[in-house]
């Protein structure tokens, strides 16, 4: 990974405004896909994983119905799933592997499932030294959903750490209030557009609280719903946002988190540059993916937002 991406620093430093924010800001690594074409040795979005040839590839085993073309006829069973994520933890270290792992594969079946209507999930870590046979043609999925919209472009990663803070529905009702008070800013200095005037808490959400794109760790971008406290099955634990699994890396409201390195592309907003693994989640929306802090062994969560 030669290349790399610079997110700007951020407009103000916000905790001068809101020192009550400091505590509460989150470290998040940005992982800046690009379209390439990744081994399986490589961090990647939507590329080849470090899969052992002698282990069976994971299928969902939800209700699938397909045309068997080949025999003629109608058939129901499950589905392969598909590769999203390969993160190695030397390039991505916010991972918390269990053990002796030092790799995160995350898959999933490239179809929405109800009742909530997401592709289901299944996280793999491993050791990548204890891989030496590698499984050269996984199973393609004989369903595949709305398109390509789950079947991401093989995609180089360049990670990068950013602070993040708390969406604003996410903050307490006092802190809210001042956040979306126009005095409040104006009373600390900040020289904001005036088109923010009517909803200053608008500013605090497109430049300075959540890094959009794909990611690890940082702060989840409630808004589809109000903040949703997801518990782990297991033991009750409260979980912690692994990936988020993003259908842009940048909103149009939201250029100031476009790395220096993408700033001269001609056509910010057009869904070629603004979303390299031409993922589709949910109609535009993102699935964030959640663990426990106890055990990674015990299953993990998913939200969409």
């Amino acid at each position: 990974m030669d290349a790399i991406r610079r997110t700007p620093p951020r407009p103000i430093d916000v905790t001068a405004v809101f020192p009550q924010l400091a505590p509460l800001a989150r470290t998040a690594i940005r992982l800046h896909p690009r379209p390439g074409s990744p081994s399986p040795r490589d961090s990647s979005v939507g590329g080849p994983l470090l899969w052992p040839a002698d282990e069976p590839w994971p299928y969902c085993d939800e209700r699938h119905e397909w045309y068997d073309e080949q025999a003629g006829e109608q058939r129901v069973g499950p589905n392969a799933m598909l590769p999203v994520a390969q993160l190695y933890v030397r390039d991505v270290p916010l991972l918390r592997p269990p053990g002796q792992a030092d790799l995160l594969q995350v898959l999933w079946c490239p179809c929405e499932h109800p009742p909530e209507y997401k592709p289901p999930t299944a996280l793999v870590w491993r050791t990548a030294a204890e891989v030496t046979g590698i499984l050269a043609a996984p199973p393609e999925p004989s369903v595949l959903e709305y398109g390509d919209n789950y079947v991401p472009e093989p995609c180089l990663l360049t990670p990068e750490q950013v602070t993040e803070y708390p969406n604003v529905l996410a903050l307490d009702q006092e802190t809210q209030r001042q956040v979306e008070d126009w005095n409040t800013w104006q009373a600390a200095g900040v020289a904001m557009d005036t088109s923010y005037e009517d909803g200053p808490h608008e500013y605090y959400l497109d430049a300075l609280s959540v890094a959009p794109g794909w990611k690890v760790g940082g702060c989840p971008p409630w808004g589809l719903t109000d903040p949703v406290a997801r518990f782990c099955a297991e033991c009750g634990a409260g979980m912690s946002p692994l990936l988020t699994i993003a259908s842009d890396e940048w909103l149009p409201d939201g250029h100031s988190w476009i790395p220096y390195e993408d700033q001269a592309l001609t056509t910010l907003d057009d869904p070629g540059t603004a979303n390299p693994p031409k993922v589709q989640v949910s109609k535009g929306n993102h699935l964030q993916l959640y663990v426990c802090p106890e055990s990674p062994d015990h299953p993990h969560t998913d939200l969409i937002q």
